[in-house]
């Protein structure tokens, strides 16, 4: 995967039918292939003028078929994506042209290039970093504009100049030790441990503390729907998305399956799960439905308890009440433009209670803002700060905070200068992991497959 001597080709916009799709070739062969299948309509030169599309066709050299119309162009390097020489290819969006001029460019000495491979050329060759890259993939798994900045502020190398900063003070201060340790008798420089090390302790902890709400902006929130049959779950569901998305009817048990939709709530992905109404019953399906809610109910870092505020509570809603002790839960009545008959203050007392009615919207902004209360504590990112959003740097973090402490630790006590080396060059080696300086092959590959084969 880390090779960058031969010339890689991948389709590189979703398979189906559009109205263009593009093929990228990256590598030394790049411009001969393009000359070798490109056909320009205008006079003069085989390949096009760098950075420039020009209008033509795809022709098979062999038979000379002609396989598509197109606009291509060729990128000197390195002024790329990859910093290699790159040509794309613009067909028409189908799948039997994208396919033919494929195959055709693999037959003229590409190689279909692996998952990723693309941006870990970019890394390798120095026009990203490791952080940035793996922002790539975030940019396109975005589900919310919030989530997008996140991620494109990590794509400008926000999160990588905090931690490169963080982590050139630690290297200073392992020079420092170092040099105390290879050279002792010689007179090294003053520097202040103690400080360097407490203002890098604070950066990294500064760095976490968003990493939570970026966690979130990228991750999203897992919000399963949960009560016994009838009350509203389903129309809860339509509610907060303002769409009939789940079969609403009279007739109890009608959810069967659990049934998933995102909703974007001020910039946080909300994946909404409605379930089946969690019941005893002897019914083989709506039994495996009741099965597939409480593994959904597992699963979510959020429960939206509904009850029926028009009926008396039922040994199911207790039952359920009782099963969510120790779950971030908002305690949802339902049908409240009826009148009020169940007293539901036993209930989950611990937990925020919202009268809604799924019907006329009542209630419902006031449930919005009670599920973004349960996610920030009632604050939602809004300024431009760095935000830490991937669970690898936030584990990195972690590591590098743990190998600070133990330092600064190390300083006030007058400890071994040779474990106060080895904790800084910890801490240095953890925060080379996210920008790529320190990062092993294994890893590389780990991050890199899980990105689509043309990016």
């Amino acid at each position: 995967m880390l090779a960058l001597d031969d010339t890689i080709a991948a389709i590189s916009t979703p398979i189906g039918e559009g109205g263009i799709g593009i093929v990228r070739l990256s590598g030394p062969q790049a411009k001969d292939i393009l000359a070798q299948v490109f056909v320009p309509a205008a006079s003069g030169a085989v390949v096009p003028e760098s950075h420039r599309l020009s209008y033509g066709h795809v022709r098979d050299p062999a038979s000379g078929a002609v396989l598509d119309e197109v606009l291509a162009v060729w990128m000197r390097a390195p002024r790329t994506y990859t910093r290699q020489d790159v040509v794309e290819i613009h067909c028409h969006g189908g799948i039997v042209p994208l396919r033919q001029v494929m195959e055709l460019i693999l037959r003229c000495g590409a190689r279909l290039a692996q998952p990723g491979e693309f941006t870990l050329r970019a890394f390798l060759n120095g026009r990203i970093d490791l952080a940035q890259a793996e922002a790539v993939l975030d940019i396109v798994r975005a589900k919310t504009d919030a989530s997008l900045r996140v991620a494109m502020q990590q794509l400008e190398g926000h999160i990588s100049s905090q931690v490169s900063q963080i982590r050139s003070a630690l290297v200073e201060a392992l020079a420092h030790v170092q040099g105390a340790l290879d050279f002792p008798e010689d007179e090294i420089p003053p520097l202040d441990l103690a400080s360097s090390l407490a203002q890098a302790r604070q950066r990294i902890q500064a760095l976490l503390t968003q990493a939570n709400q970026g966690l979130v902006y990228r991750q999203g929130v897992r919000t399963a729907i949960v009560g016994r049959p009838n009350v509203g779950k389903s129309s809860l569901l339509n509610a907060l998305l303002r769409s009939d998305r789940a079969i609403v009817t009279p007739i109890p048990g009608t959810t069967r399956d659990t049934l998933e939709e995102t909703l974007n709530l001020r910039g946080i992905p909300l994946c909404l799960v409605d379930t089946a109404g969690i019941t005893e019953s002897t019914d083989l399906i709506e039994a495996l439905g009741v099965k597939r809610s409480r593994h959904a109910l597992q699963r979510a870092d959020l429960v939206l308890a509904v009850i029926d505020g028009s009926e008396s509570l039922q040994p199911e809603d207790l039952a359920i009440a009782d099963s969510l002790r120790n779950r971030s839960v908002i305690l949802v009545v339902n049908k409240a433009d009826l009148p009020t008959i169940a007293d539901e203050r036993g209930l989950l007392p611990e937990v925020r209670h919202v009268r809604v009615s799924a019907l006329t919207g009542l209630g419902l902004p006031l449930l919005e803002e009670a599920i973004v209360q349960a996610i920030f504590s009632g604050q939602v990112q809004s300024s431009d700060l760095p935000v830490v959003s991937n669970p690898r740097h936030c584990a990195i973090l972690r590591h590098a905070l743990e190998r600070v402490v133990a330092a600064e630790s190390a300083v006030q006590t007058n400890g071994e200068v040779d474990l106060l080396a080895i904790d800084l060059t910890a801490a240095v080696s953890a925060l080379g992991e996210i920008t790529g300086e320190t990062v092993g092959e294994d890893v590389l590959e780990t991050i890199f497959s899980s990105f689509c084969v043309g990016k």
